[in-house]
């Protein structure tokens, strides 16, 4: 008796699977992608890299200000900046080996970072003159 209602079963599921995926066509339902978060390794990159960039023209304002008076300050600051890039650039690394995110927020950070680290060897090397 168990084989007989095994295989009834199997034949309501037979004559049902060609009804679903013609109800399933017709009402225009496809299957989704998810919408992936965000790499908190990515935000945590831009947030670094928004603020080197911050303190790194602080910095260039207080020496135009200061008309070079204060080297001492501003190189001790803008060491500031470097590690925050730095530290910017290393959270943008770890959030691409974050699982199930996007990492969109980490190539931006990167992209913020590098910059920021760019424009301190250019002010560090060649001055502001």
């Amino acid at each position: 008796m168990m084989f007989g209602s095994e295989k009834r079963a199997e034949d309501k599921k037979r004559e049902t699977a060609p009804k679903r995926e013609e109800n399933r066509k017709k009402s225009g339902v496809k299957h989704k992608k998810t919408k992936l978060k965000q790499a908190g390794n990515g935000n945590l990159s831009c947030w670094f890299g928004v603020g080197s960039a911050a303190v790194l023209a602080g910095c260039v304002a207080y020496a135009f200000f200061r008309r070079g008076n204060a080297p001492g300050i501003i190189g001790g600051i803008m060491t500031v900046s470097l590690l925050l890039a730095g530290y910017g650039i290393y959270s943008a690394i770890i959030g691409f080996r974050e699982r199930d995110r996007g990492c969109l927020t980490c190539k931006v950070g990167m992209v913020i970072n590098v910059a920021a680290i760019i424009s301190f060897f250019a002010v560090f090397i060649g001055g502001l003159s």
